[in-house]
């Protein structure tokens, strides 16, 4: 088997993460259930790239599991975690992946990946399907369809779209109901605000939190912060978003006035220099500086060199950068995902959600995918329903039915 990761003796070390996931991720195992009993992706080829840790490891083993061939690759440098590659190698699953590679080896790794000639890929962030459309063009041709996981991901997608150069068929699981609502709010705020506090060992409770972005994730951030005891002002260029965060009970400012007052910053908009150079210049003495979005461009890194006069690492993720008038200010793991790549990623309880979608998106792009436009698709709404269904089976949750009559009344015109 043909693979790329750094150390397969770690194997046992990542198969202990990957069980523990699996015994709270009861959604995606009635899937593999499913999926055992049915081969729904028997013959189809898949290629995999998310953030490679224990839950991606347990996607990956599902849809294996279904049938599929699939190979494996991270979708950001610091997120891999290189004894989960190790355990999903010993599985029988190719990975092309480790922890910090250089920007040659991992887009080396997303060929790799790519070697396969997939049926279906699954993104986050794009980094697949920018390759499909750039460099690996001529591989395009033979894929059915995929998955984006992210927001991020997402825009890219629809500026393909727009543009009339998207090549296949992409469903935004993004998008669904059961991801945003719950990963991007709920999984994104836990996991940032307990990558933070690992990683600074620091007080959240009393101190000012600068929300940058009031998305969902930053919805989720925000509300995480005030949970923990913080102050929190959020920086928005969305009025409407505006206008929700302020009636949320939020602070709300103008980025320049809010860098003057902040403790902790973090970014969550998935756009570039969200933080730069005039923000820099009023910052208190040591601010704390991190991203919750896809890329590292939302922190403008250049502009932080050249602001100062000197720079180190103080401890694990954490880079000091002494600016010209001695003030400090602390980046957290070089500007990237600071849940993923100073943590370990949203809790598995959510991601169970998240994953499923992505498992029975990929069954529905085998049934359909050949007969689907080369355009950006919302999760049928079906997938959405089931998902919801067997989380609440598996929280022990039972709701209300609508009668006949109800159903009736609802969909009537003439009243009662």
């Amino acid at each position: 088997m043909n693979f790329a990761i750094r150390n397969p003796d770690l194997a046992p070390q990542g198969r202990m993460k990957i069980d523990w996931v699996m015994n709270h991720m009861p959604v995606l195992n009635a899937i593999r259930g499913d999926f055992e009993r049915n081969k729904p992706l028997e013959g189809v080829r898949v290629a995999l790239s998310i953030h490679l840790e224990a839950k991606t490891a347990y996607l990956a083993e599902v849809l294996k599991a279904g049938g599929a061939e699939i190979a494996v690759t991270g979708s950001n440098p610091l997120s891999t975690q290189d004894d989960v590659a190790a355990a999903l190698v010993a599985a029988g699953i190719p990975v092309f992946a480790w922890y910090n590679p250089t920007e040659e080896e991992y887009e080396e790794h997303l060929a790799q990946t790519l070697a396969i000639k997939p049926h279906i890929v699954i993104d986050d962030g794009g980094d697949l399907v920018h390759l499909l459309h750039t460099k690996l063009s001529s591989l395009a041709e033979g894929v059915w369809g995929g998955c984006e996981e992210t927001t991020t991901g997402v825009l890219r997608l629809r500026a393909l779209q727009r543009e009339g150069k998207l090549a296949f068929p992409m469903i935004a699981v993004n998008d669904a109901f059961t991801k945003h609502l719950f990963d991007n709010r709920y999984g994104t705020g836990e996991s940032v605000w307990a990558g933070i506090m690992r990683t600074t060992n620091l007080v959240v409770a009393g101190k000012t939190v600068v929300v940058l972005g009031y998305g969902w994730c930053g919805k989720g951030v925000a509300m995480r912060a005030k949970g923990l005891g913080a102050k929190v002002i959020i920086c928005e260029v969305d009025p409407v978003k505006a206008i929700e965060a302020h009636m949320d009970g939020f602070q709300v400012m103008h980025s320049e006035e809010a860098a003057r007052v902040g403790d902790i910053f973090v970014t969550v908009t998935g756009c570039k220099d969200v933080l730069h150079e005039p923000h820099f210049r009023v910052m208190k003495n040591g601010a704390v500086l991190c991203n919750a979005g896809h890329f590292n461009v939302e922190i403008s890194q250049p502009d932080l060199e050249r602001l100062s006069s000197s720079h180190r690492t103080v401890r694990p993720n954490i880079e000091e950068y002494v600016l010209d008038d001695k003030r400090k200010v602390y980046l957290l793991a070089e500007g990237r995902l600071v849940n993923l790549a100073a943590g370990d990623g949203h809790p598995a309880e959510i991601m169970d959600m998240s994953f499923a979608l992505q498992a029975l998106c990929a069954r529905y792009i085998k049934e359909e995918g050949r007969s689907l436009e080369k355009k950006v698709y919302e999760v049928p709404s079906l997938i959405d329903r089931q998902v919801a269904e067997l989380k609440l089976k598996a929280l022990g949750i039972r709701i209300d039915r609508l009668s006949e009559d109800q159903v009736a009344y609802l969909s009537g015109w003439e009243g009662v």
